[in-house]
C-alpha cells in the first residue's frame, strides 16, 4: 500500500491492530503490518508520480525476487475533491486513474499523450474490487486525476472538469503507482479522503486532520474486502 507521506501512511496503519515492523529494501522502507487476513506492507512512496512510481517499482521488484509477489497495490492518501460530488471529509474510490497533465499544450488546447501517438493516460482498477471497496466504505466512485502541479485556481479547476467530467478528486501519485503496478502485472486500486476543494488555494478551508481520520476509518472497513478479494477476478 503506497501513500505519499508518512502522515498518510500512519493514518492507514492506525486501522491495523498492533505495531508494525520496518523492513529495509534498496531505496525504500516498508512498514509491515499483520492483520487477521494476512500481511500488509505500507510504503511512504514520496510526493509526485515519478517518485511514487520509482518507489513502488522497487518494492514490487524486491517482492518478486523474494518469490512473494504482491496481489494488489493500493494507492491511498488525502486529495482535493471536486464539488459537489466529493465534499471535504468524503471518500473517493477510483474506477479510472488518469494522468491529467501528461501531454502537450497546443493552440487548440491540451492534447493527452495518447493523442500524440504514444503512452497511456488511464489505468482501470478491477471493477469488482472498486464496487466492493465503495460499498464497504461509503465512498463515491469516479475518476481520480493525477497531476504534477496541484490546482490552485478556479480556471484550471474548470478546465480539468471540462476535460474529465467524471473526475471526483485530484492527487499527485495514483498514476505513478498504477504505472509501476502495470509494469509488474499487478492489480491496482486508489482510494482518497478529501481534505480540500479543488480550486483556489485557501489554507483556512483545508481539513487535513479530518481527512486523515476518514482514511483510518475507511481502512478499518476496507480490510475484510481486501482479505476476501480474489486477485484473479479483474472484472
Amino acid at each position: 500500500m503506497a501513500t505519499a507521506v508518512p502522515a498518510e501512511r500512519d493514518a492507514v496503519a492506525r486501522a491495523f491492530p498492533g505495531p508494525g515492523r520496518e523492513t529495509h529494501l534498496p531505496g525504500v522502507v516498508l512498514h509491515r503490518l499483520h492483520g487477521p487476513g494476512g500481511t500488509c506492507d505500507l510504503l511512504a512512496a514520496g510526493v509526485g508520480p515519478a517518485l511514487a512510481a520509482a518507489s513502488v517499482s522497487a518494492a514490487l521488484t524486491a517482492a518478486r525476487y523474494e518469490d512473494a509477489p504482491y496481489d494488489l497495490v493500493l494507492s491511498a492518501g488525502i486529495a482535493g475533491g471536486f464539488p459537489p460530488g466529493a465534499p471535504v471529509g468524503s471518500l473517493v474510490v477510483a474506477d479510472r486513474i488518469t494522468a491529467a497533465d501528461l501531454g502537450a499544450e497546443t493552440a487548440d488546447g491540451f492534447l493527452p499523450v495518447t493523442e500524440l501517438g504514444f503512452g497511456q493516460v488511464t489505468h482501470v482498477p478491477p471493477a469488482s474490487l472498486v464496487r466492493a471497496a465503495a460499498a464497504a466504505t461509503g465512498a463515491a466512485v469516479g475518476t481520480v486525476l493525477t497531476v504534477s502541479t496541484v490546482t490552485g485556481t478556479a480556471p484550471r479547476a474548470a478546465a480539468l472538469r471540462a476535460r474529465h467530467p467524471r473526475a471526483l478528486a485530484e492527487a499527485m501519485e495514483g498514476f505513478g503507482v498504477a504505472e509501476a503496478a502495470a509494469a509488474h502485472g499487478t492489480a491496482v486500486l486508489e482510494i482518497r479522503a478529501v481534505s480540500n476543494p479543488v480550486g483556489p488555494r485557501d489554507r483556512a478551508a483545508w481539513r487535513i486532520g479530518e481527512a486523515l481520520g476518514a482514511l483510518t476509518e475507511a481502512f478499518g472497513k476496507l480490510a475484510p474486502v481486501l482479505e476476501s478479494w480474489n486477485p484473479h477476478d479483474h472484472e
